[in-house]
């Protein structure tokens, strides 16, 4: 069955707006929304939505958290960007703030996601050439398969996923691709002298929240330590307290040699992303070999200072910890025969849909958009359940009735 689909004039109008001037490269839900407080988004008509998404775990502290939006404001009116061709009073600051907050020697601040994964790449190589001792351009980073880090053509040379990589080749050399979860493939792959680092998302977030075996993360971290390869995590959908703690690395005491970081760095006001990594790995790099216009700007230093004080100050890991726990276990108390696997950590998760209908969990995410939640599909019959780390009991409570309310479409 169908989900009833209900557009107003007015979404109409921006729908074909968009549909007329921009790119056709995403298939978003169709709604239009232009408020958000908290958990809560508003569409154009005025309809009141609980965000599941997060905006992929951009939105961490909430939507316009008022602490984040009040130094938004504060360095909007004093300065926002120098380049880095001169320092800003601020740079300092955040570079101090960010270091000791993780405990790491030096931060190489980035705008996206991609652009930190690309940054790490870089120090990657230029350590296994310059420390390591590897010869040049014979580096080799090991990756896993059905990872998502991201879109940029170096990226995808190593993506497992058609749609990104079709039509867009020729690809980069120097990645090997293991499966996920898999560390006797990880052990096999660290036999090549040349291997530089082994790049992983601690949770695999687009491929559908897979949450590793227990021990995975903190094994694989010692193979690269006997290796002398780089563990290099990919935290810009884990990190931040999306699953319960600070790092989702920090589930089993894993301190990354690198630590990439984005999303809700800046609480889902602006683009901003962290390299963090000590002193033998990140002064490799020297002037004029990498860098960003916008990266480290006074705006995103003010704005990313807040951002990870609130999260500390307002204890969202402990709670991203606890209602994630009473999310998964309301909705396994559905006993829904539509859901197969509810998974997860902290307020990461994701529903496995089980239907004859091959749209099915597009047609349920249509369903609890009409009544007053919104999530989308990924890989098909996967739903990701991630509301901002501020959800109470109540509001939990009342989703899952929400989501009991919407899985009827597919009976």
């Amino acid at each position: 069955m169908q989900a009833t689909m209900h557009n107003s004039t007015r979404e109409q109008y921006y729908l074909a707006m968009e549909e007329k001037y921009g790119a056709h490269n995403y298939h978003p839900l169709p709604v239009v929304l232009e408020r958000g407080q908290n958990v809560h988004v508003w569409d154009v008509e005025g309809k009141r939505y609980f965000d599941f998404l997060s905006g992929y775990s951009a939105v961490n502290q909430g939507h316009c958290h008022p602490a984040i939006i009040a130094a938004l404001i504060e360095q909007a009116q004093q300065l926002t960007l120098t380049s880095r061709a001169f320092h800003s009073a601020l740079l300092g600051e955040y570079a101090k703030f960010i270091t000791d907050y993780f405990g790491y020697h030096k931060v190489l601040p980035m705008n996206t996601g991609v652009e930190a994964v690309e940054t790490a790449l870089k120090l990657c190589r230029r350590w296994g050439y310059d420390v390591k001792g590897i010869e040049e351009n014979k580096a080799v980073i090991i990756v896993c398969g059905g990872n998502f880090h991201g879109r940029t053509s170096t990226v995808i040379s190593f993506s497992s996923d058609p749609s990104a990589r079709k039509g867009f080749g020729p690809y980069m050399e120097g990645f090997k691709s293991i499966p996920y979860n898999d560390l006797a493939a990880l052990s096999e792959a660290l036999k090549d002298k040349n291997v530089a680092g082994f790049l992983v998302e601690p949770i695999q977030g687009e491929a559908g929240v897979l949450v590793p075996d227990e021990g995975y993360l903190s094994t694989a971290k010692q193979y690269c330590a006997d290796a002398n390869v780089l563990f290099i995590a990919d935290e810009i959908q884990t990190g931040l307290s999306r699953t319960g703690k600070l790092l989702a690395c920090d589930h089993e005491n894993v301190r990354p040699d690198i630590l990439i970081l984005g999303k809700a760095l800046s609480g889902g006001t602006l683009p901003i992303s962290a390299v963090l990594a000590d002193d033998p790995i990140m002064l490799t790099i020297r002037p004029g070999e990498h860098g960003s216009t916008y990266g480290g700007n006074p705006l995103a230093c003010k704005v990313a200072i807040a951002a990870l004080t609130v999260l500390k100050d307002e204890k969202m890991t402990e709670n991203a910890e606890k209602m994630g726990e009473l999310l998964r276990r309301r909705l396994a108390e559905l006993q829904s025969p539509h859901i197969k696997l509810i998974r997860g950590k902290g307020l990461l998760n994701a529903i496995v849909i089980q239907h004859a209908n091959a749209d099915a969990a597009w047609d349920l995410c249509l369903a609890m958009k009409e009544n007053g939640i919104l999530a989308k599909p990924t890989h098909g019959d996967k739903i990701r359940l991630a509301p901002p780390l501020t959800i109470t009991a109540e509001q939990i409570e009342e989703c899952v009735q929400l989501i009991a309310e919407s899985l009827k479409v597919l009976d």
